[in-house]
Parts: C-alpha cells; sequence; structure tokens
C-alpha cells in the first residue's frame, strides 16, 4: 500500500482523475483544488490539461463514488473560480448535464452546495442562457429524483441572478409539463419556482403559461403570489464577471465616492428595465385576423357598423406582442374614427391604438405622426370614460417614442383655445416627464418650462396646478440649480406649490445631473488645501497673490501691515542687516497691500476685515516665518511697547484702518438695506404682476361680457326691426283688404241698386190678376213662374233680413244706430226692415224697390230719379210715413188674402 501511495502521488493530475481508485482520484480532486487555489493568475501552466481536455471534468463531477465526487465538484468550482472565463467556456459543454444529473440529486449536502455553486460560477463568468439550455432536458427526465433537484437550482440561480440577467421564457414554457408531474416533490418545486419567477415578473408571467394550469393549481398559486406582494421588490444579490468590472470602473473613477458606486452598481442592476408581458411573449402575426371588410365597415354610415369593425379590430390586436406588419391604412383609419360623432366609436378607437401600441412598442414610432395630433384633438370631449381612453392612447403612443419626438406637438396643443384640451395636454406631458429615461435637452427644459409658466396665469385651477407640477416634476429630473432662473421672477406662493411637487414626484430619468455636479468636487477641495493648508511662507504666500483666489489667506497677513510699516522706515535709515529675515514676507505683503503706504491697491477692501484685525497684534513683526502660530516668538511682549515711540507712522496707519472699518460697515449695513430693498421691490413686482394678471383676465372676461351684451343688444334690435316690419306689412295687408271689402260693398250696392231700377210688377197689377192667384203664390212662391219677380221681390226681402249678415246691412254700426233711431215704434220687426232697407245706403233702395206691393210705394221708393233721391235724403220723416203706409195696406191685403185662402184650403190642397 505504502508503494503504491508514492506512486500515484508522483502520477500527473489528468492520470490520477482518470485512475481506477476512487481515493486515488479523491485525492487527485484535492491536490487539483490546492494547486488553483495557489495560482497567480489565469494563464498558469496547471490550467493547461484541464482546458486540453474537459472530459477530465465530466468524470470528476459524475464520480461514481460520492465521496470523491464531492471532492471532484469542489475541485471544478475552484478551477472555475481561478481558472476565469475560458475555464467556463471550454468546459460547461462537458460538465453541466453531468453536474445536472448527478452532482444536484447527490445525497450529501457538500456535494449538492458544490454543484449549484458550479452552475452560477458558470453564469458568473460567462452568461447564463448556455447553462439554462443545458439544463432544461434534465425537466424531462424520467426520474422525479432528478427533476425535482433541477428545479430547485432553476430557482436558486433566479433568486441570485434574477429574472433581468436570466432569461425566464425557457422556463416558463416548461413549467406546464411539470406542474403535471406524477410525483408530488417535484409538483413543489415547480410550485416553489413560479413563486420565485414571480417576485420578478409578476402578472406578466401569466400569458406564457398560465392558461394550461388546472384550476386547482391556479388557485394555490394565488394564494402564494398574495404573500409575495407583500415583500419588498426584489434585488439581484449575485453579479457577473462583467457587472463587478464596470462597478470596480465606477468606483475607481476620479472624484467618485462610494454612493456613485453604489449608484453604478444599481444603474448596473436596472439596465435591463423593467421585464413585462411583451418581454416575455413571442410576435404573433395580426393581420389575417384582421376584417377583410374592415375599412367598408369602418366607412359605413350607421355607427353600429363602425363600431363592430372596431371592436374586431380590438379582439385581433388583444395580444402581448404584435408582429410588425403594414398597419399603414390601419392607423389612417383609428385616427379617422377620432373625429366620429359617437363617443363609442372614439372610445373603442383609441383601446385599439393603445393596444397596437403597446404590441409594436418601438415599431409604432413611424405611425406616431398620423395619429397623436388627432388624439389630442379629440381631448376636448368632456365624458371622462373617452378622455381615459385617449389618454391611455396618448401614453401608449409615448412608449413607443420618446419625449423628444412628442414634445413639439404636446406643447402646441398646451395653447389651444378648448380649456379641456389644454388640460387633459398639461396631465399627459406630467406623465411623460414621470416616465421618461432619456433627460431632456436644454432647448427642452427651456421650452417647457416656458410653457408651463405661461399656463400658471390661466383661470382654471386644474391647468394652474398643472403647470406648478409640470415645473416640480422638470425641477425633480434636471436639479434644482437647473431650474433657477426659470423661478426667478414667480411669486412665493407659486414656489412654494412648485417645490412641493418637487418633493412628491417620481421619475425615471435623474441620473444626468450626477456627473454634472462630480466635477467641480476634486477642483474645490484641492485648491483649498493647497491653499489653506500650505504652511511655507513664500509659496503660501506667492501663490494666492499670483491666482488672486482666496482671500482667507490675506486676512491672516493683514496684521503684518503694521510692523511691515515699521520697517521701512528703518530700511530707508540704512539698516538692511537686521531686518533682513523679514524682507521677504515684508515685500509679500507690500505686493499684496499695493505699496507702502498700502493704500492704492484695490485689493485691500477684502484683505482687511475687521474680525481678523484685532488678535494680529500680539503676533508681531516675528511671525512671518510661521504665519500666526509662532507662539514662542509672541512671549517677548515688551517688543511691541516701543510701538507709541514712533507715533507719526502708526496713528496714521491705525486711522486709516479704523476710517475704512468703518466705511466698510456703512457700506456692509447699505448693501443690506439695499438687498433688502431689492427684495421687496422683487415682492411688489411679482405682486404687481400677479394683479396685473388678474386684471388682464378680468379686463377679458368684461370684454368678453361685454360683448356678449352687445350682440344680444344686436339681436334684439334686429329682431325689433324685423317685428316693426311684419307690423307694417300688415298694417297694410289689413287697409288693402279692407279697401277691397269696401269696394266689393261699394259692387254690391251698385248692382243692387240696378236690380232695383229695372220695375217689377206692382201689387195692382197683382190684384188684378185675381185673388186666387195670389193666394196661391204667397201659398207657394216658387213653383209658379208667372209670379217670379214679385214672389223673388219678397221672398228676397226676407231671405235678407232673416241671414243677411249685419255688415252687408249697414256699412257702420253708428249707421245702423242712426236709422234705428228713425224708427217709430209702432212698426213691426218686418216694417222696421223694410224701413231700413229703404234708407240703407247699400241695400235699403234695391229691396225696398224689390219688396214694394203697389206701384205708388214701389214709385215713392224704389225709383232712382234724380229729383226723388235729394228729397228722401232731405226729409226722411216723409219717407218713413210713406213706408208706414204702404205696410198698413201691405198688411191689410195679406190679412185678406190669408182669409180668402183658408176657405179656398180644401180645393188648394186638392
Amino acid at each position: 500500500m505504502a508503494e503504491g501511495e508514492e506512486d500515484f502521488s508522483s502520477l500527473p493530475l489528468p492520470d490520477r482523475f482518470t485512475h481506477k481508485n476512487w481515493k486515488v482520484r479523491k485525492e487527485g480532486y484535492e491536490d487539483a483544488n490546492k494547486q488553483f487555489e495557489k495560482t497567480p493568475d489565469e494563464s498558469d501552466p496547471v490550467f493547461s490539461p484541464f482546458l486540453q481536455d474537459p472530459a477530465l471534468w465530466k468524470g470528476a463531477v459524475a464520480d461514481s463514488n460520492v465521496a470523491a465526487q464531492q471532492e471532484g465538484l469542489a475541485s471544478y468550482c475552484s478551477f472555475l473560480k481561478y481558472g476565469g472565463a475560458q475555464a467556463c467556456v471550454r468546459t460547461r459543454g462537458s460538465t453541466i448535464a453531468a453536474i445536472v444529473e448527478k452532482g444536484l440529486p447527490s445525497t450529501r449536502p457538500a456535494a449538492k452546495a458544490s454543484a449549484l455553486e458550479a452552475l452560477l460560477l458558470c453564469i458568473e463568468l460567462d452568461k447564463s442562457e448556455p447553462v439554462i439550455e443545458e439544463m432544461l432536458p434534465a425537466l424531462s427526465h424520467k426520474l422525479a429524483k432528478v427533476i425535482a433537484p433541477a428545479l430547485a437550482a432553476l430557482k436558486g440561480i433566479f433568486h441570485n441572478y434574477g429574472a433581468k440577467l436570466v432569461d425566464p421564457k425557457p422556463v416558463l414554457k416548461a413549467l406546464p409539463k411539470v406542474f403535471g408531474h406524477a410525483d408530488k416533490n417535484v409538483r413543489a418545486e415547480a410550485q416553489n419556482l413560479t413563486v420565485e419567477l414571480y417576485r420578478w415578473l409578476k402578472d406578466a408571467m401569466k400569458p406564457v403559461f398560465w392558461g394550461d394550469l388546472k384550476p386547482v393549481q391556479q388557485q394555490d398559486l394565488e394564494k402564494l403570489f398574495e404573500a409575495v406582494k407583500q415583500e419588498p421588490p426584489p434585488k439581484q444579490e449575485r453579479f457577473t464577471r462583467a457587472q463587478q468590472e464596470a462597478m470596480a470602473e465606477a468606483s475607481a473613477a476620479p472624484g467618485g465616492e462610494e454612493e456613485e458606486g453604489l449608484a453604478g452598481e444599481e444603474y448596473v442592476e436596472d439596465d435591463g428595465g423593467e421585464m413585462d408581458a411583451f418581454d416575455l411573449a413571442e410576435p404573433v402575426d395580426v393581420m389575417p385576423k384582421v376584417p377583410k371588410d374592415f375599412h367598408e365597415q369602418l366607412a359605413s354610415s350607421k355607427w353600429k357598423d363602425r363600431k363592430e369593425a372596431l371592436d374586431a379590430l380590438y379582439n385581433a390586436f388583444n395580444v402581448p406582442r404584435i408582429k410588425e406588419g403594414p398597419f399603414d391604412e390601419i392607423v389612417k383609419g383609428l385616427a379617422k374614427s377620432m373625429k366620429d360623432a359617437n363617443v363609442a366609436v372614439v372610445t373603442v378607437a383609441a383601446n385599439c391604438v393603445d393596444l397596437l401600441a403597446k404590441g409594436l412598442r418601438k415599431g409604432f414610432g413611424k405611425y406616431r405622426s398620423l395619429i397623436m395630433s388627432p388624439i389630442l384633438e379629440r381631448l376636448k370631449e368632456k365624458k371622462q370614460s373617452v378622455a381615459d381612453a385617449l389618454g391611455q392612447a396618448l401614453d401608449g403612443v409615448f412608449s413607443s417614442t420618446d419625449l423628444s419626438e412628442c414634445l413639439e406637438e404636446t406643447l402646441e396643443f398646451l395653447k389651444h383655445k378648448n380649456p379641456q384640451v389644454k388640460q387633459e395636454t398639461v396631465k399627459f406631458l406630467i406623465r411623460c416627464l414621470r416616465t421618461t429615461r432619456d433627460v431632456p435637452s436644454k432647448a427642452e427644459v427651456k421650452s417647457i418650462a416656458d410653457a408651463a409658466t405661461k399656463l400658471l396665469t390661466e383661470s382654471s385651477e386644474v391647468v394652474r396646478s398643472g403647470a406648478a407640477e409640470i415645473l416640480g416634476t422638470l425641477m425633480k429630473i434636471m436639479g434644482e440649480r437647473a431650474m433657477n432662473p426659470y423661478l426667478d421672477g414667480l411669486d412665493d406662493i407659486r414656489k412654494a406649490k412648485i417645490k412641493e411637487y418637487f418633493d412628491t414626484a417620481e421619475v425615471k430619468a435623474k441620473d444626468r445631473p450626477k456627473p454634472i455636479v462630480a466635477p467641480p468636487k476634486p477642483a474645490i477641495p484641492a485648491a483649498g488645501k493647497k491653499v489653506v493648508g500650505g504652511k511655507k511662507p513664500a509659496s503660501g504666500l506667492k501663490k494666492p497673490t499670483a491666482t488672486a483666489a482666496p482671500p482667507i489667506e490675506e486676512p491672516a497677513a493683514a496684521p503684518q501691515s503694521k510692523p511691515a510699516a515699521k520697517g521701512v522706515p528703518s530700511k530707508a535709515g540704512g539698516l538692511p542687516k537686521p531686518g533682513g529675515g523679514l524682507t521677504a514676507p515684508g515685500a509679500a505683503l507690500k505686493k499684496k497691500l499695493g505699496g507702502p503706504g498700502g493704500l492704492a491697491s484695490p485689493q485691500r477692501r477684502v484683505v482687511s476685515p475687521p474680525s481678523e484685525e484685532a488678535p494680529p497684534p500680539a503676533a508681531p513683526k516675528f511671525g512671518p516665518g510661521r504665519g500666526l502660530a509662532g507662539r514662542p516668538i509672541a512671549k517677548p511682549t515688551p517688543v511691541p511697547e516701543p510701538a507709541p515711540i514712533a507715533p507719526p507712522a502708526t496713528p496714521h496707519v491705525g486711522g486709516l484702518a479704523a476710517i475704512e472699518r468703518a466705511e466698510l460697515q456703512e457700506l456692509r449695513a447699505e448693501n443690506e438695506r439695499f438687498t433688502k430693498m431689492v427684495e421687496e421691490l422683487r415682492a411688489e413686482r411679482s405682486k404687481l404682476n400677479l394683479q396685473i394678471t388678474e386684471l388682464q383676465n378680468q379686463n377679458a372676461q368684461l370684454i368678453e361680457d361685454h360683448t356678449r351684451d352687445v350682440l344680444g343688444i344686436k339681436a334684439k334690435e334686429t329682431q325689433l326691426v324685423r317685428a316693426r316690419s311684419d307690423a307694417e306689412s300688415a298694417e297694410q295687408s289689413v287697409q288693402k283688404q279692407q279697401r277691397e271689402i269696401d269696394r266689393l260693398k261699394r259692387e254690391l250696392a251698385r248692382a243692387l241698386r240696378a236690380t232695383a231700377i229695372s220695375p217689377p210688377n206692382t201689387m195692382a197689377d197683382t190684384a188684378s190678376m185675381g185673388i186666387p192667384e195670389m193666394g196661391s203664390m204667397y201659398q207657394d212662391p216658387i213653383s209658379h213662374d208667372n209670379y217670379s219677380q214679385p214672389r223673388m221681390g219678397l221672398h228676397m226681402g226676407s231671405r235678407f233680413e232673416s241671414a243677411r249678415p249685419r255688415s252687408y246691412v249697414s256699412a257702420s254700426p253708428s249707421e245702423e244706430k242712426e236709422n234705428n233711431g228713425l224708427e217709430s215704434p209702432g212698426f213691426s220687426s218686418r216694417e222696421s226692415a223694410l224701413g231700413r232697407r229703404k234708407l240703407s245706403p247699400t241695400f235699403g233702395t234695391g229691396y225696398s224697390g224689390m219688396g214694394s206691393p203697389t206701384r205708388s210705394s214701389l214709385l215713392g221708393s224704389g225709383s232712382a230719379s234724380g229729383e226723388d233721391q235729394p228729397s228722401r235724403v232731405t226729409e226722411p220723416a216723409e219717407n218713413w210715413k210713406r213706408a208706414a203706409e204702404v205696410t198698413s195696406q201691405l198688411k191689410a191685403r195679406i190679412e185678406q188674402m190669408k182669409a180668402r185662402q183658408g176657405l179656398n184650403r180644401p180645393a188648394a190642397q186638392r
């Protein structure tokens, strides 16, 4: 055994890896692990045999002896750790399948941990796709003890690296099969893996596999998901070598700090963006699902047909990811539907735009110019459901483009005359600023800030608040310093509101301001350290005077001006030697103070602050060697006592300092007063501007009201003019009708007069004809033609008396009243009627002639001779008498005729 052991240890590592004795192999694995740990870099020769023959590791990780396998897995982990990416790329094709099939199901915990670590190292050194590709066939293994550990390993991979680094789509597609496995351990591990994926993907993963699960499994998973929803968002716990190098570079950058390094880690971690259903789904060709008669139905005059066409399009677009195709005509039809009069059609069209934009993402950008303006124009719709659908469509359009492309049209619609359009456009711009990942340029920031500043003076409170939110969100992106120029002229109330929105705003594009602020940091501390920390007298004083940057060092040297002034006359008296040590500092101070007197230098106002003048007298002319820190030199206090001996120089300089100090204080006080005055004037100006704006708004409102009133007055005047013209035309029509009536009356009177002039048969003629004929005439006045004319006269007289309208009897009520006044009270109704007919200007003459029974009465009343007519007019009483006589005679004759007729009635009836 001893000889065999010696021989085994002398064998090369590749031979020991393939030895038939498991102990030799185990010792070979341990020896290789130690040698890997001692290597200086990845190019060490110890890695070469294993890189040339990767099959050595296949036997090591799948060793038939569990003890040797444990050491083989540990050795392979060490090989990957120290061998680098080359070690992973060369060997993973041979080892991963063996690790999944033999290493992960191991009964030893250490072996299982090493197997999982080997998989994680393979992902860390290169990428995850080859590892996942080699692991997925194990999920279809016939042994449940292989499938369950493989699922657990996948869970560990996603837990460490996250679903953003490791593509979850192949795993999600394989989940339904393992959920249907007969082994409960496999189903349990599948459930654990699904919960881990849900931590990263949330509901975005459901469309991939959720429909293939049983309802019971869905319910169980939903219960587990509820607990996950309460957890904080997961973070990547392990990083690839590429990410580690990027973070190291970020932390090692000049001027970089730990916070910036952490920011770099977060940037690397979030670089992939959020995972959603679009990233996990496969593109679907939706063109075959679009109805063939879509455009014909969309152009129909019936809104139901248009809505049905859009509903069918919505069902076709309702997929997580859409394959790119020729959607130009469809987008044009949707843009035309935005102008539809029916709000249901507009809502469905907006939903179709939203689905198409989210399904195409960047591919929808080329259709933005066709659809964005119609959607913004339709925002005038006040119904909230329609406004929400249009807002979602705009968000979908923005997600397919960026802020720069959408900004110009958005700013144009901020000036729209419709307040509803302006309000919804403000909300859309706020959402754009919140979700954009691109920091706007300076020109874009200026245009946005100017537009929002103008909206701060709008009459609508919603628009004013939206404008303040725009400025606050923009300040969150750009920083407070970059937004100060745009907020300078605003009043304090508006600034406070903008600051409030700035504190609560949540944006995604705030990485750009960091490098802008970072470069000044190394320059300022470096300059400060050189100036303040420099303790060499010459260099420390000359450099500040050359640059004229730090005024802090100069006050420290200011008190030296007094001894310097003292030393100047001594130097003029020919004593350079004793003051030789003070020559250089004195010269430097003279250069700083601008000459011997120290009054001509423009820097003197900066050099001599009052706070720094008082303490230095304790440090006399011996101090310049070390500045103000010359403590042992300050002990000989009797040295400054000779100062009062030379009064000509020191009082002069001290007096000038006091004057300058007083002047400086006055200037400071005046500066403070001026600053306060400026602030007050600014506040007053802002208030006045606000008042001016309010007055302008009131003036505009008054002008609008005045215009409305003027238009109303003009409308009323127009109506009045029209009414007057209508009344005049109606009056003219009435007058015309009245004239026509008068004319007709005159014509009728003329016609009656003409009939009255023709002499009818008199009563005497009738009497000569015999009584029976007269009786028969009165009995049946219509049946006998021989007596038609006299009968007609009597008959028409009674007919006109009973049936004639009042207007035809007399021309006016006054005439009728006048005629009635002349009537005798003893006359009967018929007689009065006959009398009225005689005196009537229209009917009386004609009918009295027709109705007179005797020739005498006819001649007295019915003749139209020129001699009798004036007499009737001038002597109405005589006419009435004649009429009464004629009437009485007529009545007597009628009574006689009735009596005779009664005697002859039987014969007449026969």
